[in-house]
């Protein structure tokens, strides 16, 4: 009898704690109170890191295809690929007879043994593992491109073989471009307004000898030499090119931003007076995306199936750089270069701006924030205060990372809708946002958390991915005037009216973001069409779980995902709950 007393004290104990933390946002829906969202607001940002391009978003599951890997002195190392015999049937060396001239390393292969009668059934040759393993489906077909020449007459086979304990699935492409379809479809389900590539670090290079050239990764596929990304310490095939960068922004209505190497990168530095066949490169870069099918360059682009120009507008010298001493000099003549022969381009300047004007041009700046959940979720009124006027904001990278963040949890996916919330409010300067990084192969995890798990044949969002759902249609909506009045510190809310392009129909969004440990009473008023909020099409979202340690996997990729429920007798004035550790979005048929 005392137990159930003490119980049911504690119930309304906690009740009534519930019930002393309150909040109420107050909406006005005035016309003209409002304010519109830029257009390029919510975008992605793809880099090559944690094999997110090779072995990944690009399809091609043969790795280091050109045998380029070991280097160009020969004989090389051809790892990953293996001896099918042994050493007294086959001897297997690299030479530089290759008929490319920008990739001259060749397999030579000399068979020892001679026939059936003296070479194992299945034949000598060389096998190749993929990454992590090829997804082979028999209903599938796969399209093998080699090049071959012998002394004699050769019985070349090729084959793909399976294992007992290896389930083989398919790893098909989307539009005919050679993308890996589910990760593509995972990028545009965000509805991204733009696209950012290739980096990130992965542009600089650890040293310029390493960095990332436009050049060596544009024209047919097997005759792109590759390189060693020294940053994350793996070599690239660069299949997944600046040509592919551009294409993929299209495929996905995305515009293209382009990062380019600045002559600069982690260790070494151009010297100014030496820059200038680096401003070419990047001339010809553009004259690559944009240029007439005729022109040298845009004729290149043309021949590789793409005749007319790209819609790239936005361009970012360099990645991380402001602090280096030969930046701001470096950038000028970039600068100076690309607006005389590009005035409509818009240029990205490395230096921040969020507290004091920048001492040179930009037409934005970029912004990057890695940092723990706490002081995430505190940031959501960075950018308050700072200045309105001059170039705008390009929060290029954020997300939670180290000890709270684990492999993408859910307390750093609501410290980001958090920060999301408050660069939403700020819009008028933050003109564009994408979370990094992007893509994690589950076998070469350089850097945790990300958006987007995959292996060989499979995938899922982390709750972080599954939080920028909710802000996709932010790009180019109206942010409504509205005031939060609220007990609490940790609650964060906005509102926004946007169109839904499949219903045509308009909706008042209301995101708030719980970011305490208790749930809380949230109220909402909108004064001004208190007759044109119907009671029926209102919708509630919620991203939530038991625990805020809480991660997606393999094995349960839906343990932190968005919860959808109908929104009964909706009206302008409406109180509910907020669990512990959420973001709830609240879309109001108007």
């Amino acid at each position: 009898m005392t137990m159930k007393i003490f119980l049911i004290f504690l119930s309304c104990f906690t009740l009534c704690c519930f019930a002393k933390q309150r909040s109420t946002l107050h909406i006005n829906v005035t016309e003209g109170a409002g304010r519109k969202i830029p257009d390029t607001f919510f975008g992605a940002f793809f880099e090559e890191i944690n094999h997110a391009g090779a072995g990944g978003l690009w399809a091609e599951l043969v790795r280091n295809r050109g045998f380029e890997e070991g280097g160009s002195s020969v004989p090389s190392n051809i790892f990953p690929w293996a001896m099918v015999g042994d050493d007294s049937t086959i001897q297997i060396s690299t030479d530089r007879s290759s008929c490319f001239d920008r990739n001259k390393v060749a397999l030579r292969m000399d068979v020892l043994c001679d026939g059936p009668k003296s070479c194992p059934p299945d034949g000598v040759g060389i096998s190749n593992p993929g990454f992590w393993g090829m997804n082979i489906e028999k209903t599938h077909k796969y399209k093998v491109v080699f090049f071959a020449k012998a002394s004699g007459v050769v019985d070349l086979r090729v084959s793909f073989v399976g294992s007992d304990n290896t389930e083989l699935a398919s790893n098909s492409i989307t539009s005919g471009h050679g993308f890996r379809k589910d990760l593509a479809q995972r990028v545009a389900a965000l509805k991204p307004k733009f696209f950012r590539f290739p980096g990130g670090c992965y542009v600089e290079g650890g040293y310029m000898r390493n960095a990332f050239r436009w050049k060596d990764s544009v024209g047919a596929w097997e005759e792109r030499p590759g390189h060693f990304g020294d940053v994350w310490s793996y070599w690239t095939d660069d299949g997944f090119g600046y040509f592919e960068g551009l294409q993929f922004s299209e495929d996905i209505g995305a515009l293209p931003v382009w990062v380019f190497n600045d002559g600069l990168s982690l260790n070494d530095e151009v010297d100014t007076s030496m820059i200038g066949p680096f401003i070419q490169e990047a001339l010809d870069g553009l004259e690559f995306a944009k240029g007439s099918a005729k022109s040298k360059w845009g004729s290149l682009r043309a021949s590789m199936g793409h005749p007319d120009p790209f819609d790239l507008r936005i361009v970012a010298i360099g990645n991380e750089e402001c602090a280096m001493s030969k930046y701001r000099r470096n950038y000028l003549k970039f600068y100076d270069a690309i607006k005389q022969a590009y005035p409509d381009i818009e240029i990205i300047s490395n230096c921040d701006a969020s507290q004091k004007p920048l001492d040179h041009p930009a037409d934005f700046y970029d912004f990057h924030i890695y940092t723990n959940a706490n002081d995430m979720f505190s940031k959501h009124t960075k950018f308050d205060d700072a200045p309105r006027y001059g170039p705008k904001a390009f929060v290029s990278e954020y997300a939670v990372w180290q000890s709270d963040a684990g492999n993408g949890t859910l307390l750093a996916a609501v410290a980001e809708a958090a920060f999301l919330i408050g660069l939403e409010k700020n819009s008028d300067v933050v003109h564009m946002v994408s979370y990094a990084p992007l893509f994690v192969n589950k076998n070469d995890r350089r850097w945790t958390p990300d958006a987007i798990v995959f292996d060989s044949h499979q995938s899922y969002g982390t709750p972080s991915y599954w939080i920028q759902h909710l802000f996709s249609t932010s790009s180019g909506a109206t942010l409504l005037d509205s005031t939060l009045e609220s007990t609490s510190d940790y609650i964060v809310a906005s509102a926004i009216e946007y169109r839904n392009p499949s219903e045509k129909k308009m909706y008042l969004r209301i995101k708030v973001v719980n970011f305490d440990s208790d749930p809380h009473r949230f109220r909402f008023s909108i004064s001004g069409v208190d007759s044109k909020v119907k009671a029926y099409g209102a919708t509630r979202t919620v991203i939530t779980g038991p625990n805020v340690k809480e991660e997606n996997s393999f094995s349960e990729p839906n343990r932190i995902v968005p919860q959808h429920s109908s929104l009964k007798n909706a009206s302008s004035d409406m109180t509910l709950m907020l669990p512990p550790y959420s973001l709830t979005s609240l879309d109001l048929f108007i």
